[in-house]
C-alpha cells in the first residue's frame, strides 16, 4: 500500500498535479460501500439458496441502506457465488444497519448458520486524497 501511494505521489510531481497541501480525510461523513462475498452450504440452484437471497435481499428494507444489489460471482478467480453490496451515506448510517434488529436477527438466524465462507470489505471513496 505505500509503495502504491509512493508511485502515485511520484506521478503526481512528474505531471504538475501536486500540491502543497496535506489532503485531510474527515472520518464518519463519506459515503461507505459495504460489500460482502460469499459462499453457502446450500447446493447451486436450491430452494434453501433462493431463501436465504431471499431473506438477504429482505435487508434493502432496513432504514439508512442505499443502492442495495446481489451480486452473483462470474469469474473462476476465487470460491464465492454470490455477493452483497450497499451504500451508507456516513457512518452512522452504517452503525444503525449494523445495530438493527433486523440485520442482527439475519446475521445470527441465517447467516451464521448457512454461509460456508466470506469476505467482507467496506470502502470510503478516495476522491478527497486524489483528483482524476
Amino acid at each position: 500500500m505505500i509503495k502504491f501511494i509512493s508511485v502515485l505521489c511520484i506521478a503526481f510531481l512528474l505531471t504538475g498535479c501536486a500540491t502543497t497541501e496535506s489532503p485531510s480525510v474527515t472520518k464518519g461523513s463519506e459515503m461507505i460501500t459495504h460489500t460482502v462475498f460469499f459462499k453457502l452450504n446450500h447446493v447451486r440452484g436450491s430452494e434453501a439458496e433462493a431463501l436465504f437471497l431471499s431473506k438477504a435481499a429482505a435487508l434493502s428494507a432496513i432504514p439508512g441502506v442505499e443502492n442495495f444489489q446481489i451480486l452473483e460471482e462470474t469469474s473462476p478467480k476465487n470460491s464465492f457465488d454470490f455477493g452483497l453490496s450497499m451504500e451508507f451515506a456516513d457512518q452512522a448510517a452504517y452503525d444503525t444497519y449494523n445495530t438493527h434488529p433486523e440485520h442482527i436477527a439475519f446475521v445470527q438466524q441465517a447467516w451464521l448458520n448457512e454461509v460456508a465462507d466470506f469476505q467482507e470489505i467496506d470502502y470510503i471513496p478516495l476522491t478527497n486524497l486524489i483528483s482524476y
